[in-house]
């Protein structure tokens, strides 16, 4: 038996699910930004209160391993790992791309995919996917221009989605290019991706594992009244 508790908080919103031998038994999503540190254990808890389920009954714990936000997969992370040194069970974690692309690889049909989360500014983080959730490209983060995905919309139908998606849509006008509104990370698809890497024992340390940020977290100090 596999009882899969997801925590996903690498956007500004967050939410939980647990699965069972691969199928979803309940699930909520937190749509306030930035709750993560406040609303991320309390809704575990609630979950598994809700369906009757002990903490000691949980067989592993899933999380994004980024790319995203910094804050929000430190959390994540931080609580998935206190529940795996508690519980003496392993931890699975899913590309964040992936887990934001899984929805929409099954219901929309295109020849390529390209999740893209927000990274602020014109760049977002981003991978082109195929039908089969596989990198067709590297994880990178990317500075949107009227250019970008050029070659690869020539040969290929991209669907874009993702919340970085809607500052691309406003530079580019091509007709093999598709976007998806609305399309966020949802612990109920990082669960149903975390069920696959149960089956085959792919588990992450859970002393060594760090979240893939991508890029650096950069701090901004204020200035003072002389400018320095």
């Amino acid at each position: 038996m596999a009882l899969i508790l997801s925590l996903e908080s690498s956007t500004s919103v967050c939410s939980v699910a647990v699965h069972l031998d691969g199928k979803l038994l309940d699930s909520e999503f937190i749509s306030e930004a930035r709750a993560s540190s406040t609303r991320l254990m309390v809704s575990a808890r609630n979950l598994l209160d809700r369906n009757s389920i002990m903490p000691n009954q949980v067989t592993a714990l899933a999380v994004s391993s980024g790319p995203g936000s910094y804050t929000g997969l430190r959390i994540a992370t931080s609580a998935a790992k206190g529940f795996c040194y508690a519980l003496n069970v392993p931890l699975i974690v899913v590309n964040s791309l992936l887990v934001l692309s899984y929805p929409v690889v099954k219901e929309q049909e295109s020849d390529l995919y390209c999740p893209m989360l927000d990274a602020r500014r014109s760049e977002v983080y981003c991978v082109i996917l195929n039908g089969s959730l596989e990198f067709v490209t590297k994880v990178e983060a990317h500075v949107l221009t009227t250019g970008s995905f050029e070659n690869e919309l020539e040969q290929n139908t991209i669907t874009f989605f993702g919340d970085g998606s809607e500052k691309f849509s406003k530079m580019v006008n091509h007709p093999h290019a598709i976007f998806v509104d609305g399309v966020q990370p949802n612990a109920k698809n990082l669960g149903y991706l975390a069920f696959d890497k149960y089956v085959k024992s792919e588990f992450e340390s859970v002393e060594l594992f760090e979240p893939f940020y991508l890029k650096d977290f950069m701090v901004k100090k204020a200035s003072n009244k002389l400018g320095v």
